[in-house]
């Protein structure tokens, strides 16, 4: 997990992927990278962008495969390469710093009929259980297929907690939507994807990487410390949902 995120400045404004309600585009940056770019402006604002880094770092330092996290700089001049006008307003409303999803060419949506391997299925699940991720369903599952390895993508809807104020008081207990998993029919033991990640876990370190004006103070380290003290609800409330 890195200390900082790399910052990148936005030169240009490819294209609109229109998939999601909150019209997340593709990028160049002056890195020559392009960046799925995830706006300050739409949708959830801040918290969804907060809680992509929470969740995705966190993954990241569990070992499992999520696209490098960047900010990126958007100058709103940047809009004026956009049609919409809808869009040129959610680029302008977003000018300074947001949220870059390293791209991935020629990825593959998920199919269930190629499921990752039983270990790395339980691994995701858990991971999605302990934060709360409501967005990893069949009809929605965010995982692409990257030559031929499995990566997963959008964690914007996790730690729904945030967005209701008062999160502590929701950080203990189970996570019933985890029945709702599309990885669920192939996962092995969420018992031994529990005793192999618990101790890997540093929600500290991924819940420092948030910019302070995204944060604004959200307890996120301390929602899934409390999480992740036994007993752990969340990952045997999976492990019945498997069986």
């Amino acid at each position: 997990m890195p200390t900082v995120l790399r910052t990148v400045t936005a030169t240009r404004y490819v294209t609109p992927l229109r998939e999601g309600g909150s019209l997340p585009a593709i990028v160049e940056a002056d890195d020559d990278g392009l960046y799925v770019c995830k706006f300050r402006g739409a949708g959830q604002g801040p918290k969804a962008l907060a809680a992509e880094i929470v969740a995705g770092e966190l993954a990241r330092g569990l070992g499992l495969p999520v696209p490098e996290l960047v900010l990126v700089e958007l100058d709103p001049a940047l809009a004026a390469a956009e049609p919409d006008p809808e869009i040129q307003e959610l680029i302008v409303a977003s000018a300074g710093l947001n949220l870059g999803v390293d791209f991935l060419p020629g990825a593959l949506p998920y199919m269930p009929t190629e499921p990752p391997d039983a270990e790395l299925a339980a691994d995701v699940v858990w991971f999605d259980a302990l934060v709360t991720n409501v967005d990893r369903t069949p009809r929605n599952p965010n995982l692409l297929r990257w030559h031929r390895n499995l990566w997963l993508i959008d964690h914007g809807a996790a730690l729904y907690a945030f967005h209701a104020g008062e999160p502590l008081e929701r950080a203990r207990g189970g996570f019933p939507a985890i029945r709702d998993h599309v990885l669920l029919p192939a996962a092995g033991s969420i018992v031994d994807a529990d005793a192999r990640l618990t101790e890997r876990a540093d929600p500290g370190a991924a819940a420092a990487l948030v910019p302070e004006e995204w944060a604004d103070g959200a307890p996120y380290a301390e929602f899934l410390a409390q999480r992740l003290q036994a007993p752990r609800e969340f990952a045997e409330e999976a492990e019945r949902a498997r069986a």
